[in-house]
């Protein structure tokens, strides 16, 4: 168990208030069976009342626990804490709805005085049980959470992994050529690869839009060795907010890359990034694409845009050919 299980979420403490109203139900449904000639409303009150003292305090040592205690002691000892402090809420629980009622003496409160404590002990050991149910349900929730996000990230992974190694081959055949034609071009051609590599070694599934499209650009400079120039790229103007979104690395590179490898004529090619809030177009006026179809590339930008719940690829071929990631509402 790590520390993200023992967080609570409402919806948990919505079947936390679920269980206290159950449980203050069957407190009423104990106290008619033992002593009908006592039962009253004040019985069925003192229920009711009982589950929700209980529950409060159910909640302040829960958060008590979480935020100040727990952090500080070994990790061997939460379990032990966190029934004690089951217990606790369940007993000071009791009590404090057994004072209430005593105050106007009422026929439960007259009732429980001879045994009070026996009742308190009992009701101890009930939340005690409980909480240990709930914990458990909780822990299993969250480990079950916990696979499904370890499964996911494997899956980016994954995906990542299967982005072309051809480009790194073709770029350091352009450079051996390079080497005897132009020494210095070849230098700057070897260090903007060092650049672009270093930051494709980054971990992160997602990046800031402003560092995927430095990462273009410098993709776009090495490609250039092998075309001669003719890859011609040009990022519209654009607000400042757009470049602190974050997208799947790779991405637009991915879109510059189809481009260059479907688009180009033996003639200049010119490709056009447009930033917006909403959608990010990369364009093209190369050659025109019949019946588009998501090839490997394509298809794994789609399901990393989709997992990282990021937006979705949309294309459009007509005096140019354009692919669009538009950012899913919450984030445009």
């Amino acid at each position: 168990m790590n520390a993200i299980e023992l967080r609570i979420s409402l919806k948990d403490w919505g079947y936390i208030a679920i269980v206290g109203a159950l449980f203050g139900f069957i407190i009423s449904m104990i106290f008619y069976h033992l002593a009908p000639n006592f039962y009253d409303k004040s019985t069925l009150y003192f229920g009711v009342l009982t589950s929700i003292i209980i529950v409060f305090f159910s909640s302040l040592f829960i958060t008590i626990s979480n935020e100040y205690i727990l952090p500080q002691v070994q990790q061997n000892l939460w379990n032990i804490i966190s029934f004690g402090f089951s217990f606790s809420a369940g007993m000071f629980g009791f009590l404090l709805s057994y004072a209430l009622f005593s105050i106007f003496d009422t026929k439960i409160a007259n009732f429980i005085e001879p045994f009070v404590w026996e009742l308190t002990f009992s009701i101890g050991i009930l939340t005690f049980l409980i909480g240990l149910i709930l914990h458990q349900f909780i822990s299993m929730k969250y480990k079950n959470e916990e696979i499904k996000r370890q499964m996911l990230e494997s899956r980016l992974k994954a995906l990542e992994n299967e982005l072309n190694p051809h480009f790194l081959f073709n770029a350091l055949n352009s450079m051996s050529e390079l080497i005897y034609i132009d020494q210095k071009k070849a230098e700057r051609a070897i260090l903007d690869l060092s650049k672009f590599l270093r930051n494709a070694l980054n971990t992160q599934s997602l990046i800031e839009v402003h560092k995927e499209i430095k990462m273009v650009q410098t993709y776009v400079n090495i490609e250039n060795i092998r075309f001669n120039n003719n890859i011609i790229l040009t990022i519209l103007p654009h607000n400042n907010a757009v470049e602190q979104k974050k997208i799947p690395k790779f991405s637009i590179q991915l879109l510059v890359e189809n481009a260059i490898k479907h688009g180009y004529m033996q003639q200049p090619l010119h490709i056009q990034i447009d930033l917006k809030n909403d959608m990010i177009t990369v364009s093209n006026d190369g050659k025109k694409m019949k019946n588009i179809q998501f090839g490997v590339g394509l298809n794994n930008l789609q399901k990393r845009l989709e997992f990282l719940n990021v937006g979705k690829l949309e294309y459009k071929d007509q005096e140019e050919v354009s692919f669009m990631i538009r950012f899913n509402k919450e984030i445009a």
